[in-house]
């Protein structure tokens, strides 16, 4: 198991447009489930102190804008927070997917708000990715806020290949953030290396997410071996997939975040990772 003493460093960097970042990130949707709120905000500072400077959030994940902006504001300079916007939820209407650009408006305004910045870093457009679904005239939108000083970067999520064909035709794209681990959406594998190609981050969530199966007994096998845990092999597995994977895993607890972080330098063998692919 790696020694306490590593930062998020160990997993190298990549860029996100001109943001350059380690590899090893924060994802805060667990954050929002909390029921400790000082603990949150304590994993958030050690995050930072650990050489986290990515964080993913989006307002839908209730309290975690608010935690992010109580636990480090002012920011310091070489953190890149990421947010998206597309699923929202209100009191009036529950949680809803914005298909005007009013809509997205209202949710970049309050990610704007809570977090007390005046344009966000990096903004993905999540979509529902249903057959047949084009995301052209939403990313267009997105760009047009660019434009007007309140984002940065722009990514999309929970899509396709072929979303990144159409919004490259409309604006840079830095990231992709979509399901992916090791034994889920596997069919990515051949999309990773496309934005690789494009020198497009890929980013995916719920990276950690195993089930029972030889895949899982693969897992407890190389964790063995490695005297790490089942999580910290699945993230070292992730970042193992390309360069420019970043991981992005969440927690609300410190000694999980430690892990969490550690794995970053698990080196893993071409035999454990025949093993694991197998």
């Amino acid at each position: 198991m790696p020694s306490d003493d590593l930062t998020a460093a160990a997993a190298g960097t990549w860029k996100l447009g001109d943001f350059t970042v380690n590899r090893m990130g924060f994802g805060s949707m667990r954050l929002a489930g909390s029921a400790d709120r000082e603990v949150a905000i304590q994993v958030l500072r050690r995050a930072v102190e650990l050489g986290v400077d990515h964080i993913d959030t989006a307002a839908f994940y209730g309290p975690a804008l608010d935690l992010i902006r109580e636990a480090l504001s002012p920011y310091p300079e070489n953190l890149v927070i990421t947010s998206k916007i597309g699923p929202g939820d209100s009191p009036e209407r529950g949680f809803y997917n914005a298909t005007t650009a009013a809509e997205l408006r209202v949710q970049l305004d309050e990610n704007l708000r809570r977090l007390g910045v005046d344009h966000l870093d990096v903004v993905n457009l999540r979509i529902m990715n249903q057959p047949g679904e084009s995301l052209a005239e939403r990313f267009h939108w997105l760009t047009e806020f660019r434009d007007a000083g309140l984002i940065r970067h722009l990514g999309i999520s929970n899509v396709s290949p072929h979303h990144l064909d159409e919004a490259q035709a409309i604006a840079p794209v830095v990231c992709i953030q979509n399901r992916y681990s090791l034994e889920t959406s596997r069919s990515d594998d051949a999309f990773i290396q496309l934005c690789a190609d494009r020198d497009v981050a890929y980013v995916p969530f719920f990276a950690i997410a195993g089930t029972t199966g030889a895949a899982a007994t693969a897992v407890q096998t190389v964790a063995k071996s490695h005297d790490a845990t089942e999580q910290q092999i699945r993230l070292a597995w992730t970042l193992h997939q390309s360069p420019n994977v970043l991981a992005i895993p969440g927690t609300g607890n410190p000694d999980h975040l430690d892990q969490n972080i550690a794995a970053a330098a698990i080196t893993l063998s071409a035999a454990d990772l025949s093993l694991l692919n197998s």
